[in-house]
């Protein structure tokens, strides 16, 4: 085949492979003489030792790591180390979408202690007549919490429904780059459930203070 190279032009070039997955090579690779021939400007990214059956393993990676000291920026890995780096990555990003997560949630926090909030002080007049006809004031807080509770379980159970649908998006978009398994961690999402409906608690405790507090015949001549 034929390609175009910025420094030497047209060069023909023979097939010796075609591959499916692309990492960790690109979308295509040459040799490195043929590399050398054709760039200028040449510095090596990642090199690959392929050893002989019968190799002492050990040893070689001993003489590996001293032609790296020439190298202070160079690291030797084997497969399972270049995995983990690889899932140390991910798992970096993971951790940001935790914290953009934690934000959400005391964004999320502060909009149901409002919403909650103008639900009770709309609802004085209904407080009253149900503390007028024996309800308790701990019952009132229990109905407040409650409420709170039901916003924050729904918000978290459309934001599941979403994130869900949107990762297995994503993996299908992501298939031909090595994303081919789509997992959900219920355990995860379990958890975040959870920490939901314990935050919904949390969000009530002012509005349900305040409910509980109403005077019963102010509240039940409230316009």
């Amino acid at each position: 085949m034929t390609a175009r190279f910025a420094e030497t032009g047209l060069q023909e070039l023979t097939i010796a492979a075609l591959y499916d997955e692309r990492q960790p090579a690109g979308p295509f690779t040459i040799t490195t003489a043929g590399y050398e021939a054709n760039f200028e400007d040449q510095f090596d990214v990642q090199v690959y030792v392929r050893f002989v059956d019968g190799t002492d393993l050990e040893a070689a990676r001993g003489q590996l790591e001293e032609i790296l000291e020439a190298y202070p920026n160079g690291e030797l890995q084997d497969q399972a180390e270049f995995r983990e780096s690889l899932e140390s990555q991910i798992n970096q990003l993971l951790a940001l979408v935790f914290v953009l997560l934690a934000l959400a949630v005391i964004i999320a926090l502060i909009g149901i202690a409002n919403s909650i909030t103008l639900s009770v002080y709309e609802r004085t007049r209904e407080i009253g007549l149900v503390r007028a006809v024996g309800m308790t004031r701990r019952q009132v807080r229990s109905s407040v919490r409650w409420e709170s509770v039901i916003v924050a379980l729904l918000g978290t159970a459309l934001g599941l429904v979403v994130a869900v649908f949107f990762g297995w998006a994503l993996v299908q978009a992501l298939r031909d780059e090595g994303f081919e398994v789509f997992q959900v961690p219920f355990g995860q999402l379990a958890v975040i459930v959870v920490v939901a409906g314990l935050a919904g608690v949390l969000a009530a405790v002012g509005p349900a203070r305040r409910a509980a507090k109403l005077d019963v015949l102010r509240a039940v001549t409230t316009e």
